[in-house]
């Protein structure tokens, strides 16, 4: 195991015991890995709105670190897997919102508001991945979390076999199921859409 790695665990660790300063310490750390999941997800956006990524990412960490101190993290694979879910989770929480005040729906503040700014088909597209992956969580909640870890998180094949705790050999083929059958689901919602 690499050092860094190594360290990471040992953080996590010792913010599950609720040991001051492992969140401070933790940070540097996680960051950089942070900002990649996170322009992951906002690689379709302008080049030019530069606090996107950052909210984003500090909007994750704090969801995870410090409002759910208690997660009984796992190691560092469980911890990137974690922030590519929240990650999701914020963004489709802000498309929902976006589309709600469009319709002239309720206005209530959105933590990134301000900071993230998304296009129409943006937002439609969030909402149909989103649409499908909660489809595809209910036929094979596994195939779900290996899509979010691999597509969104960036996790390695072998993290995310050690975080689900089964053989590469199952997420890879896990992984190809799961992409045909998104395929399958989005052509579905687009022709229905379309009809």
């Amino acid at each position: 195991m690499e050092p860094e790695t190594t360290q990471i665990t040992q953080l996590l660790d010792e913010l599950r015991d609720r040991q001051p300063q492992a969140e401070e310490k933790l940070l540097p750390l996680v960051y950089q890995e942070l900002r990649r999941i996170a322009s992951r997800y906002m690689g379709r956006e302008r080049a030019n709105h530069t606090l996107q990524t950052t909210a984003l990412v500090h909007e994750a960490y704090i969801r995870m670190v410090g409002q759910e101190p208690d997660i009984d993290w796992q190691n560092r694979a469980h911890f990137f897997a974690m922030a590519a879910t929240v990650m999701r989770r914020i963004l489709v929480d802000y498309a929902r919102a976006k589309r709600s005040r469009k319709r002239g729906g309720c206005k209530k503040f959105v933590v990134l508001d301000e900071a993230l700014v998304f296009n129409r088909t943006r937002l439609e597209d969030i909402l149909s991945v989103d649409e499908a992956l909660s489809s595809l969580q209910e036929w094979d909640p596994r195939q779900a979390r290996i899509v979010e870890m691999r597509f969104f998180g960036g996790l390695t094949e072998q993290e995310i076999a050690e975080t689900l705790e089964v053989s590469t050999r199952t997420v890879k083929r896990d992984w190809r199921m799961a992409k045909a059958w998104l395929r399958s689901e989005l052509s579905r919602q687009k022709e229905n859409s379309a009809g």
